[in-house]
């Protein structure tokens, strides 16, 4: 199943900066772990702001889920999940 996901990033001012180096660095690694797996087929940063808009390929909600609360970052997050279905206009065979 594919998911778009909108996430909002919003880090307290007062978080040791020893701390937030280290949770960044965290979900560095991660997401290019599901990057590299093809769970997280995509992700854009959204100009101007600490978010990104990213699409998911997992098996189902329960996987997704379990992913997005790994998120190092995922208690300083805003997340919006919208799940995708392949429109019927589509001319791309190999995007679904």
């Amino acid at each position: 199943m594919l998911f778009h996901v909108r996430m909002d990033v919003n880090i307290p001012g007062d978080l040791p900066q020893t701390e937030l180096a280290d949770v960044i660095a965290r979900e560095k690694a991660y997401s290019q772990d599901l990057q590299k797996s093809g769970k997280w087929r995509h992700i854009w940063r959204i100009v101007g702001q600490y978010a990104n808009y990213s699409v998911f390929d997992v098996k189902d909600n329960a996987e997704l889920h379990e992913i997005l609360s790994g998120l190092p970052l995922f208690k300083f997050m805003d997340i919006e999940v919208t799940p995708l279905v392949r429109h019927p206009s589509a001319v791309r065979d190999d995007d679904s």
